[in-house]
């Protein structure tokens, strides 16, 4: 069995592509040179605009990393919906000073281009979201050389990627803060995801091919805990976040250990499809009502994000963030990466001792964030 994407990088830790800017350069970079996977979110961004940050990236280290992909959209949310939701939402407009977007904006994130420059110029690993690519396009990577994996949220799902030709996939649980990557977007289905550990054992049992496994990973003892359920490899993007690499605004960083957001919902409030984050007053008032119009509802509230980031107000903004959010650490990323391996390295030896029937050793009481210390 392969052992990609784990080739590329020392330990089995990967940085979760956050599209929205969280995920820079800087970022990638720094998770690369501390031996874990960084990773370029490419969605929302042109063509070019990718290909400028691949290059800094290609500035800043010499490691391996990866780049992530939006799916083009199939054309199925009603029309009279989204007005009604435009309607809705023309009150935030007026307060915070803006204009709504146009739904119509366009439903491929730009993915032809993208493609092409990426196929043109190779990075190491290529991931995709809401969606599988045909094999003709998983085929043109592996003859250039580039890994590629594929975001699944059951095992049909990593069935379609496994016979397609994906390299891996990534498995998000339901845990997960951000979009969920199902392939079809399906009202009907709206918050029956799978916990990650049942998850990973259902793909674990249909396919072949290695496992990324995503969703509420904030510590080292929880790495060890997947890759003991059959995943290869852990990915972590909450965890990353309020890193001083991320792009994240300051206010979504501040928000995750805020007591004043105290839970995570999956909404349809700001993007038109199911994406967990802070429970706010705009998820709160416009969630119940928000059509599944992805991403018309995207470029539809965009603007209003954006005025309300400016005014300093996180209440209407999309505070993404998986269930583990209140046990982030403000660590720079390249030691939030030697922590985690510190963390895994500890948890793998304890079970190894419990395994054997010999007593594991404590860990030492320590200072907040750092291995054996408190969380």
């Amino acid at each position: 069995m392969s052992s990609a994407p784990t080739d590329l990088c020392r330990h089995p830790i990967v940085q979760a592509p956050m599209a929205g800017g969280a995920s820079g350069p800087q970022l990638a970079a720094a998770v690369a040179e501390a031996g874990g996977l960084g990773f370029l979110a490419a969605g929302y961004k042109t063509a070019d605009g990718m290909y400028q940050e691949i290059k800094q990236v290609r500035g800043l280290t010499s490691r391996p990393f990866g780049v992530n992909l939006f799916m083009p959209q199939p054309d199925t949310a009603d029309a009279a919906a989204v007005e009604v939701y435009r309607s809705q939402l023309a009150g935030e407009a007026t307060w915070y000073e803006t204009e709504l977007g146009d739904p119509d904006s366009g439903r491929d994130d730009g993915y032809d281009a993208k493609l092409a420059i990426l196929l043109d110029d190779p990075v190491p690993l290529v991931s995709f979201t809401f969606g599988c690519p045909t094999r003709d396009v998983l085929d043109a990577f592996a003859r250039v050389g580039t890994q590629t994996v594929v975001t699944v949220t059951t095992a049909e799902e990593a069935q379609t990627a496994q016979w397609a030709g994906a390299d891996a996939v990534c498995v998000q649980g339901i845990e997960a803060g951000g979009h969920q990557g199902t392939h079809r977007d399906n009202p009907e289905t709206d918050g029956a995801g799978i916990g990650l550990l049942s998850l990973i054992t259902q793909v674990r049992e249909t396919v072949q091919i290695p496992i990324v496994a995503a969703g509420g990973l904030m510590r080292g003892a929880q790495i060890a805990a997947v890759l003991a359920a059959g995943a290869d490899a852990a990915q972590l993007g909450t965890a990353f976040l309020v890193t001083p690499e991320s792009g994240a605004n300051p206010l979504h960083k501040q928000a995750l250990t805020n007591p004043l957001f105290v839970r995570t919902e999956l909404t349809r409030a700001f993007s038109g499809r199911p994406a967990r984050g802070l429970v706010n007053r705009f998820m709160r008032e416009h969630g119940p009502y928000a059509p599944a119009a992805y991403p018309q509802v995207h470029h539809l509230t965009s603007g209003l994000r954006k005025a309300a980031a400016k005014a300093g107000d996180a209440q209407a903004m999309a505070l993404w963030a998986g269930q583990g959010h209140r046990l982030a650490r403000e660590l720079p990323a390249g030691q939030l990466v030697e922590v985690l391996a510190a963390e895994l390295a500890e948890a793998r030896a304890a079970s190894a001792g419990d395994a054997s029937g010999i007593p594991g050793t404590p860990g030492t009481p320590g200072t907040p964030g750092t291995p054996g210390g408190a969380a």
